[in-house]
């Protein structure tokens, strides 16, 4: 599949923006616990769990570079095909669920302008819940040479932020970081009218990499 350069560089790993509220705390703690158990033994105890967090909180808040596909419609999350559903519309929304262990950093599925985004109240059910669809949730509208195109970031049971990068009216290419999701959770895509899905239930999905439309 071809790919294109929005200036990253595959194999090099940064941090998430918006991170470092998680990070800096529990890294600087298993830091100073560490420097503790070397003087006594007590603070290992301490030092283990503490440890154990930080990398935790290191690994799910990475964010690798990657050569980004072309395609109409790329998918903007890490994760797995939850489903695949015919809307009433003619639109065809595919369902993208996340780990805590995926990036949790989302990307633009087209290039556009984001004509909306809307914040949207709701509750924290498990984001493989089908109720999940009333949870917390940020809803973005792109135009683009499809026309418009709606994604949904939902936030689920441990995911209880979303924070978007970029605003309303800003120009995105297709592929580039524009939020993310605190620990896991949802996204949904909703491909047009007539553009069939290349993706199955149960596919792993790669943000910037994996297609979701058919030619």
């Amino acid at each position: 599949m071809p790919h294109r350069s929005l200036s990253e560089e595959p194999g090099r790993v940064r941090f998430a923006r918006g991170a470092s509220p998680w990070v800096v705390p529990t890294v600087a703690t298993a830091a100073l616990s560490l420097a503790k158990a070397r003087r006594s033994g007590r603070w290992a105890a301490v030092a283990v769990p503490t440890t154990v967090l930080a990398a935790g909180m290191l690994w799910f808040f990475r964010d690798p570079d990657r050569e980004i596909a072309t395609g109409r419609v790329i998918s903007p999350a890490d994760g797995v095909v939850q489903s695949i559903m015919p809307w009433a519309d003619g639109r065809t929304r595919v369902a993208i669920f996340m780990s805590p262990l995926n990036v949790h950093v989302n990307r633009a599925p087209v290039a556009g302008t984001v004509r909306s985004l809307e914040h949207v109240p709701g509750g924290y059910v498990p984001a493989f819940n089908k109720e999940s669809e009333n949870n917390e949730r940020v809803v973005w509208h792109f135009d683009s040479e499809l026309g418009d195109i709606e994604m949904v970031q939902i936030a689920g049971t441990v995911a209880r932020r979303i924070v978007p990068y970029v605003p309303q009216g800003c120009k995105v290419e297709q592929g580039e970081r524009i939020g993310l999701i605190r620990f896991g959770s949802r996204v949904d895509v909703y491909l047009p009218e007539g553009i069939e899905p290349a993706v199955e239930v149960g596919q792993p999905t790669t943000a910037g990499v994996t297609r979701l439309d058919r030619d």
